[in-house]
């Protein structure tokens, strides 16, 4: 079905793999209660050491079923063109700022790309079950078998239209953004081997290392067509303009460090199993108090400096995968990525009285739809033609590489339900002496765990929905008086010519106060014409036909109104805002196709359908008197809009929300729209037009060109054993077993939860397969399906050493996010608090017995545990004295947020910016990070703090002139405007922080929005509350929460 027209698959020349290193941290002692503080304990069978990851070796096209393409032992040709794979739909638009998903195919009037060629691989053993005891730890691979095709190796799907390159202009008053230099690709630097602990303490303590240097990618040229890259030029990282910063594609990575996307260091975390867990006790001498204690001991995310090749499996067998903050290249041996999916335990619990010995959550992180990343192979589109995938007939699970054919392949067993099928006569083909079909290798579907299946027409309803996008703009008195309304006609004025050239694109625009203004957009007026709806109770949809027209009809037209409505409504007087009928009306609009809807909402919504009451007051008085109560503040405040989300989703209508808002809005009754129906909210208050009018033009532009799909159902099957238990994220539920999703983007992750209805056999493998239904850009009915198979266990110490802790820590969150609008923040603390301590308890009481009780014991994999779960107790979404309106949008973005983004939202990175002109031109463009605590921040110093979505920037009372005329043009910090638009200036240090700042939105895959802080005023105050590691009226110090969770274990084992 597919051939391999990447390289062999054998390390590249000079690639020297890695070698075994030792961390050995500086010996301490905790005084009182805890005396030493260890990380990891020598636990009961031990998994081997890792062996060195692999080259990477890429993967060719992907091609039909059909006929044989060339004879056995014809050299591999690996065509650029007709390559397909790379994502889900994206669009060929001018200034697009990723390439197109190499799955796409071409529109109407080019042509299939021509047939090619493959090279058989070497036959593998079948990826099953593992005998009997066997960790997951790497074997030598069987002895390569020659195989023969007994099928035909399809031709290759179409690839898709041109690329035009990035606009040329940017929001006044925002210097350029410089663009990055290319990228190209280049055998990977050796991989730092797993981290490990001696037995014997050594005085060495931990430090930081700068960040390593970060990685830029290539651009495609204006004239060059889409297609997907060839193999020196894998990538899927967007070309930088050097006229605007546009917002790269999220990349997946985190925890363990402050996570980061692809650029940034990561902590040296164990990639796999060690030989044992060493101890490292980490504290002062015994019998010291614990203000005695050296922080810098304790554990902390530490920066690797190295990208390393991840093979999904080796000899036959799960792999443990990389920390996600960490760079890495996936190579797909049969599970999928794990920036598609992630387990919180690598091994599955045989009985569900082990899962709930150890306290960790069992469930599945699922990013169906994540960017690769640039050096990695695309995945591969398989056309069955008209009779479809392959299915299992019982259960309907998808074929993959864990199904085992038997009876000399004309039967297959179901890897999912365990059901024995008949072999299609079309798809028959003989066994090899491994058991394994002939043909695996050259079928993407036998041998990869991430595959795209062409969807026949009985998996569609209708006719796949056309991309269509409404923009729907708030002109009340208070949006106009802000100039929100003038910036957001700006930034839709510079998104449209994003949009997919082509007749399928469809545009809609209204406007509304406490009327609705529609616009009709033909060709054929002079200029658009106004259709007021003054009914705001019962609204309709006046000339249906032209309200919602084909872009290629009306982009004159759409230009000029959008330039003209600020000044149309100067003088508006209008206070109220009838959002709720508003954003009905826009419904009634897109029913007949379905589409986005792209709401900018300034004030709280007052008349019409779904008006709303000001709570913000009552709010304040209950957090100020008790906050048993205060919670039911973020519950929606009827169930009008949960109601329209419904109606919306039926009829596959995303809202994304764009709230420039100066007061109180009610987040939690308006977010509920988008997160029914798979869209999201963008929260921007206090709004500034100086301030945040790039930001917003770069998160609206990503908004409508980021890969997405529409019309979308998933639903994730599991072996016999478990059953899926819950989904969580931003979707319709209607019926228990799959989810609507009216659109789902790179960025959105679903989290399942699993429970046991069975007992697993010690040594068998247990299989997820998440399958997503979905329509392209273009128009293409797709199924990607990604599969992942783990190795089942009955002892409590293989699941701590394969625990996850990027996965446990964002499935922590989103439980925490859950939580707030249900309980109050004193007991979310504490059950996240409960969480973390049951854990440690667990590993302490089972897996380290042979230690004394006056030590802490923390286990390898989750030693940054507490530190998380502290900052966690500390984030703005649990502390009593954050805002209503914050504390829902945290809600609200925890819901559908991506693993590599968890962590940097309760941890962010601080950085010294006074030290950027010191450093060494050939370092990396971002400084050392620093620990949260106050004690490293010094008065004559200035400081940046991300945590992914806000850049802080904190000037100190005493710090040089020099140096703040160099960064901000100006001698004085009371000079400094607290809504500045940070320039670059004619000097080294300015030049370098404009750089740092610029890697970091690159890396977080976001433009941040820069706020000034100064220690003598309030903005001080909010920098300093991220600063968790100290002692503050929100919790305790990192310190004192280590003893205090020593203390409860000790009550615990007592």
């Amino acid at each position: 079905m597919a051939s391999s027209s990447g390289p062999p698959s054998r390390p590249p020349p000079g690639y020297i793999p890695p070698s075994s290193t030792v961390r050995q941290p500086n010996p301490a002692t905790l005084a009182g209660p805890m005396q030493n503080l260890q990380i990891g304990q020598p636990m009961a069978q031990p998994g081997p050491n890792p062996a060195p990851y692999g080259a990477f070796a890429g993967q060719g096209p992907i091609s039909r079923f059909g006929p044989p393409g060339r004879p056995l032992g014809s050299p591999a040709i690996a065509p650029i063109g007709p390559i397909v794979g790379n994502g889900p739909s994206s669009s060929a638009i001018p200034g697009q700022r990723f390439p197109p998903p190499a799955n796409s195919q071409y529109p109407a009037g080019r042509g299939p790309a021509p047939p090619f060629q493959s090279q058989v691989q070497p036959g593998r053993s079948f990826p099953g079950s593992p005998p009997l005891g066997a960790s997951l730890s790497s074997q030598t691979l069987p002895p390569a078998q020659n195989s023969v095709p007994s099928q035909p190796i399809p031709r290759a799907v179409a690839a898709s239209p041109p690329f035009a390159g990035p606009p040329s202009q940017y929001p006044p008053g925002v210097p350029p953004f410089q663009g990055y230099p290319g990228r190209p690709l280049q055998q990977p630097p050796p991989a730092i081997p797993p981290a490990s602990y001696s037995a014997t303490p050594q005085p060495a303590p931990q430090s930081f290392s700068g960040p390593p240097p970060p990685p830029s990618f290539t651009g495609l040229s204006r004239s060059q067509p889409f297609a997907a890259p060839g193999p020196s030029q894998m990538f899927s990282r967007p070309p930088i303009s050097s006229s605007s910063y546009q917002v790269p594609p999220s990349m997946p990575g985190v925890m363990q460090a402050p996570p980061r996307m692809y650029g940034m260091a990561a902590h040296g975390q164990s990639t796999g199993f060690p030989t044992a867990v060493g101890q490292s006790p980490i504290a002062a001498a015994q019998g010291s108090s614990p203000s005695k204690i050296d922080p810098n001991q304790i554990p902390r995310p530490v920066p690797t400096l190295s990208e390393t090749i991840f093979e999904t499996r080796l000899g036959n067998q799960a792999n443990l995968p990389p920390p996600a903050s960490s760079e890495y290249v996936v190579r797909d041996n049969g599970n999928c990525s794990p920036r598609l999916m992630r387990c919180t335990v690598n091994q599955i619990p045989c009985t569900s009285d082990l899962i709930s010995t150890s306290s960790m959550p069992l469930a599945l992180l699922v990013q169906p739809l994540a960017l690769p990343h640039p050096s990695e192979e695309p995945i591969q589109v398989v056309d069955f033609g008209e009779s479809g995938p392959i299915r299992c007939s019982r259960c309907k699970g998808y074929i993959n590489p864990f199904m085992k054919f038997i009876d000399q392949g004309k039967r297959f067993i179901c890897n999912l339900c365990g059901f024995t099928d008949e072999t299609p006569r079309d798809y028959f083909c003989n066994l090899g002496p491994d058991g394994r079909r002939r043909d695996a290798d050259e079928r993407p579907e036998l041998c990869r765990g991430a595959v795209e299946f062409v969807a026949t027409k009985e998996y569609m309803v209708r006719d796949p929905m056309p991309p269509v996008f409404f923009f729907l703009i708030d002109v009340s008195m208070n949006a106009i008086q802000t100039g929100a309304t003038a910036a957001v006609c700006s930034a839709i004025g510079q998104a449209i010519a994003d949009l997919p050239e082509g007749p399928r694109t469809m545009v809609g625009l209204a406007t509304f106060d406490s009327t609705i203004h529609f616009y009709s957009l033909r060709r054929g007026s002079q200029q658009p014409l106004m259709l007021i709806v003054p009914d705001i109770q019962d609204v309709y949809t006046p000339l249906h036909s032209d309200i919602i027209v084909q872009l290629t009809e009306c982009r004159q037209h759409l230009g000029q109104l959008l330039e003209s409505i600020p000044s149309m409504f100067e003088t508006n007087r209008i206070s109220e805002s009838a959002f709720g009928a508003a954003t009905k009306a826009a419904f009634l609009a897109l029913k007949p196709t379905g589409g986005k809807l792209l709401v900018f909402q300034s004030v709280l919504p007052s008349a019409g359908v779904g008006s709303l009451s000001a709570r913000e007051a009552e709010g304040r008085a209950n957090v100020s008197s008790s906050d048993k109560e205060a919670h039911k503040l973020l519950q929606p405040i009827d169930k009008s809009y949960k109601t329209m989300a419904l109606e919306f989703a039926e009829q596959q209508v995303c809202v994304d929300a764009f709230i420039t808002a100066q007061s109180y809005v009610d987040m939690a009754s308006i977010s509920v729209i988008s997160a029914t129906t798979g869209g999201q909210v963008y929260y921007y208050y206090p709004f500034s037009a100086v301030s945040d009018s790039a930001k917003l033009y770069n998160d609206l532009r990503w908004n409508v060109t980021r890969p997405q799909g529409f019309e979308a159902v998933m639903r994730v099957r599991c072996g016999q054993g478990l059953q899926v238990q819950d989904y969580h994220g931003h979707f319709c539920k209607r019926i228990p077993t799959d989810i609507d999703l009216p659109a789902i983007d790179c960025d959105k992750t679903i989290m399942v939860t699993f429970k046991h209805d069975d007992k697993f056999q010690e040594g068998t493998e247990c299989a997820f397969q998440c399958a997503l239904l979905y329509t392209t850009m273009y128009g293409e009915r797709r199924i990607r399906v990604t599969t992942l198979s783990l190795p089942c266990t009955s002892m409590l110490s293989n699941l701590f050493r394969s625990a996850d802790l990027d996965a446990q820590f964002t499935c922590m969150l989103k439980q925490a996010a859950m939580g707030v609008p249900i309980n109050s923040l004193s007991q979310v603390r504490d059950q996240m608090t409960n969480f973390c301590i049951n854990i440690l308890h667990s590993y302490r009481k089972f897996c380290a017995t042979v230690s004394s009780s006056g030590q802490l014991i923390l286990p390898e994999a989750l030693k940054l545990l507490p530190l998380y779960t502290l900052a966690l107790t500390k984030s703005i979404g649990l502390r009593s004295d954050g805002r209503l309106d914050e504390r829902s949008y945290w809600v609200n973005r925890v819901a559908s947020l991506s693993v590599p983004l968890a962590a940097p939202l309760v941890y962010p990175r601080l950085f010294a910016v006074h030290s950027l002109g010191t450093k060494d031109d050939d370092e990396s463009a971002i400084p050392p990070t620093l620990p949260l605590s106050s004690e490293h921040i010094t008065d004559d110093g200035v400081y940046l703090l991300e945590n992914g979505e806000d850049a802080l920037i904190y000037v100190g009372n005493s710090v040089r002139n020099e140096m703040l005329e160099q960064i901000f043009g100006t001698p004085s910090v009371d000079g400094i405007s607290s809504q500045f638009v940070l320039q670059q200036h004619d000097n080294e240090l300015s030049k370098r922080l404009n750089d740092a700042i610029n890697e970091i939105r690159r890396q977080r895959c976001s433009f941040l929005r820069l706020r000034l802080c100064r220690k003598s005023d309030p903005s001080g105050m909010l920098f300093f509350s991220y600063m968790v590691e100290d002692k503050s009226p929100s919790g305790l110090s990192y310190v004192e929460f280590l003893v205090h969770v020593h203390r409860q274990i000790q009550t615990k084992m007592a």
